[in-house]
């Protein structure tokens, strides 16, 4: 294997890492939205503030995730 730039390593880590974080972002909207038998958008719409905050908390974990995983490629 050849010796790539450290920057290009950075590079490549941080994009994957934030990938694989929005794709466990989706991947645990869509378990909840099959676990709990309704659709989250149309409840939502509906005003329903608890859903609101299921969603919150997948935003924020996923804020955190990518926080970490880009921190961590810059340092």
């Amino acid at each position: 294997m050849t010796n790539f730039d450290p920057i290009i390593l950075n590079l490549i880590y941080a994009m994957s890492g934030s990938t694989l974080s929005l794709l466990i972002s989706w991947l645990a909207s869509a378990i909840f939205e099959r676990r709990m038998g309704f659709r989250l958008k149309e409840k939502l719409a509906e005003g329903n503030l608890a859903i609101g905050l299921v969603m919150l908390g997948i935003f924020v974990g996923n804020g955190i995730g990518m926080g970490i995983i880009i921190g961590m490629s810059l340092n």
